[in-house]
């Protein structure tokens, strides 16, 4: 009781400072008044402060089990480990907007303490667009889904955490994928801030690019968590399968992705101003429509809470920011125009141009087809679903053009390109490209898009390698080792080499997604044991089902062996899991096997007794660089992200006794005079000295020098 009327308390408290930092904030900067900015600056800290104190609250009411408190009750239970315990804090919808309403305000408080490197005109409206969301949350959290709202008879246990939650992949990925989709707040915040005072040049483009490269790592990192969860947890063999709501949190990371290639031209050329303004708009309304798609239950998915009112706040919410930032764009219009027109479309700037065309098309493709169903039910009153056979035909080839391109803006000079310049740069990585597509057929590989698409993985990817080569080849000359040159490039460069690491981790992601799509096999078969199923050379026998029955849980576990040319591999349990009131739900164990790049993903889709299984085995080639290229890309992102160590610069103060006011200078002026026409009386005579020293040699120590009589007299 005491813990969650704190929490109530708390985020009452939040609401009303939140309230007080926007009419100070809006104060400060009308009046011009820095006090008032700085008691805005104070009361974001106090929403921070009280923030953190309602999620603690929580979390203890969760760890103390008090089942009094309902969203505790519905997700939690005496017999779940402490850790899944805690992180059922964010496992329904209360705690989620709790969390997300929580790293908003840490996100502005890191603001607070940052904001000297801010232009100052913006700092007080950014606060307060910041707080205007914070306060959506925070209504929506002390009115229509309070997570510390309490029943009136708290049960003996709780129901406890979805079993498909219960793994710990989902101990990390909901938490980075909300802090994702709030982490757009930021670059939203400064670009309404930008077009409120005019200021539209390149300083708040400047501003924002670290928190616009944190948000895009950290959404990134959220994708491949979702991805490797739904791998290793849902047992249908893959780890993307354009559900709608996973489509929803890869929306702004297009977009943010989009907007992270344009911002390179406004602020070297002054260019695509509309662009990058209409980007960062777009990827904040897009975080919001997904968090809005998870919360109001209108699409069905294996990810989305139950249908919740929530869901008409935040599409009003949605609707108010679409409308306000519209009528902000469009009277800023004027002040958005470029500064520079294109010199070719073969250059930097064209380059990068073309990939938001085609980041922007991948990204009206899977909106379209998230909101079908949707339109599909108000226009004909019948629900009519798009599966992933259309996101593939049409997202894939715009994403294999969107790939030969990342290759080719590298080799691009800004401005404009020569051809004779450019087929010299795109020797080498044709070379490979060519090289890739004449080795695959002898390989086994005969499926001609197949081998085209490796073939613009190759090319993209020995693009970079030779740009990055070429710079390590420059050092080198000057004297460094390749290990020592490579590393001072990426660490001089960061933001360029780092966008190249980026690259290169897509590239190999675009290889293990083309291996699993094209040439993944699937083989089911019901067995007794000693029975086998084999495929791709690999044979599983089947030994029978183990029935373990705890207090908590029940698992079904088969157990089978794989032998390859006659030999042992190795033992595998794939199982299923049953929860109490969850039965209808079970949990899976999938069996991973990777052999030679190549996973064997065995899964237990039925069973009868101990004595029979049905037995589902996918062969998934190349699924090992979807992960190693994600993790390269996370790794570049780290590295454009990383602040470079600032430079003191070094002020030489002069003494106070040495300073001159200005009431001395009348009084100097004889000694000025004086020395000036002295400096010119000597001045001739150095030149001469000092002219004939110049064209001979300096003498070694102890022997005379080539000087002139003259001079030496």
């Amino acid at each position: 009781m005491y813990f969650s009327t704190l929490g109530r308390i708390s985020l009452i408290l939040a609401t009303g400072f939140a309230v007080l930092a926007i009419a100070l904030s809006i104060a400060g900067a009308l009046r011009q008044h820095p006090a008032l900015v700085a008691s805005a600056k104070r009361s974001v800290l106090a929403v921070t402060c009280f923030l953190l104190l309602a999620a603690a609250s929580l979390i203890i009411s969760f760890l103390i089990h008090d089942f009094g408190v309902s969203y505790v009750a519905q997700h939690s239970s005496l017999s779940m480990p402490w850790y899944f315990t805690a992180s059922a804090f964010n496992g329904g919808q209360e705690g989620s907007l709790l969390f997300w309403a929580l790293m908003l305000s840490i996100f502005s408080a890191i603001f607070i303490f940052t904001s000297k490197r801010a232009p100052t005109a913006l700092v007080p409206y950014v606060m307060a667009t910041l707080m205007a969301i914070e306060i959506f949350f925070l209504i929506m959290l002390t009115s229509v889904s309070n997570p510390f709202a309490r029943l009136p008879v708290p049960p003996a246990n709780g129901v406890g955490l979805n079993p498909l939650l219960m793994d710990t992949g989902m101990l990390v990925h909901p938490p980075m994928l909300l802090m994702g989709y709030m982490s757009f707040s930021i670059p939203f915040a400064f670009a309404v801030a930008a077009m409120i005072t005019g200021q539209l040049g390149s300083e708040w483009l400047r501003a924002i690019r670290r928190w616009t490269l944190a948000a895009w790592t950290i959404q990134t990192t959220g994708l491949l968590l979702g991805a490797w969860w739904a791998y290793h947890v849902l047992g249908w063999g893959g780890y993307w399968g354009w559900d709608p709501v996973e489509n929803a949190a890869l929306l702004p990371w297009l977009t943010a992705t989009a907007f992270l290639h344009s911002t390179m031209v406004q602020e070297r050329r002054g260019m695509l101003k509309v662009w990058n303004l209409s980007l960062v708009i777009l990827s904040f309304a897009l975080s919001i429509f997904g968090t809005f798609e998870v919360r109001s239950g209108i699409i069905s998915s294996v990810h989305s809470f139950a249908y919740s009112a929530v869901g008409g706040f935040f599409l009003a919410f949605l609707a108010i920011i679409i409308v306000f930032s519209i009528a902000l764009f469009i009277f800023r219009l004027p002040r958005l125009r470029s500064e520079q027109e294109f010199d070719s479309p073969i250059s930097r700037e064209g380059s990068f141009l073309l990939n938001n065309f085609l980041l922007l098309g991948v990204t009206f493709a899977t909106l379209w087809g998230t909101l079908f169903p949707l339109l599909s039910r108000a226009f004909t009153r019948q629900m009519q679903t798009v599966g992933p056979p259309f996101y593939k035909q049409v997202n894939g080839p715009i994403l294999l053009v969107l790939l030969l391109a990342m290759g080719v803006g590298p080799l691009l000079a800004w401005r404009r390109t020569s051809t004779r310049a450019l087929w010299r740069n795109l020797t080498l990585p044709a070379l490979a490209a060519a090289l890739c597509a004449a080795v695959l057929p002898l390989l086994g590989v005969r499926d001609i898009w197949a081998n085209v698409a490796f073939a613009v993985c190759a090319f993209t990817a020995g693009a970079i390698l030779y740009e990055v080569w070429r710079g390590v080849r420059v050092r080198h000359k000057h004297g460094e080792a390749y290990p020592i040159a490579l590393f001072m490039l990426i660490n001089r460069y960061r933001q360029r080499y780092g966008g190249y690491i980026v690259h290169l981790g897509l590239a190999l992601l675009a290889v293990g997604v083309i291996g699993s799509q094209f040439f993944q096999t699937q083989k089911d078969a019901i067995l007794k044991p000693g029975q086998s199923i084999s495929l791709s050379g690999y044979q599983f026998i089947y030994f029978g089902n183990i029935d373990e029955k705890y207090p908590d849980v029940e698992i079904i576990t088969s157990q089978l062996q794989i032998w390859h040319n006659g030999q042992l591999q190795q033992y595998i349990y794939p199982a299923r899991q049953f929860y109490p009131n969850f039965g209808n739900q079970p949990a899976s164990q999938i069996s991973i096997t990777t052999y030679n790049l190549i996973d064997f993903y065995v899964f237990l889709a039925n069973w009868n007794g101990l004595s029979q299984a049905t037995i589902r085995v996918f062969v998934n080639p190349l699924v090992t660089f979807v992960w190693i290229g994600g993790l390269l890309m996370l790794f570049g992102g780290l590295i454009c992200w990383w602040p470079e160590r600032r430079k003191r610069r070094k002020q030489t103060i002069p003494e106070e006794s040495t300073i001159l006011n200005e009431k001395d200078v009348p009084t100097m002026m004889p000694v000025l005079e004086w020395g000036a026409r002295a400096t010119a009386r000597v001045a001739p005579i150095l030149h001469d000295v000092q002219q004939p020293a110049r064209q001979g040699r300096v003498a070694p120590r102890g022997r005379p020098g080539n000087i002139s009589k003259e001079a030496s007299s």
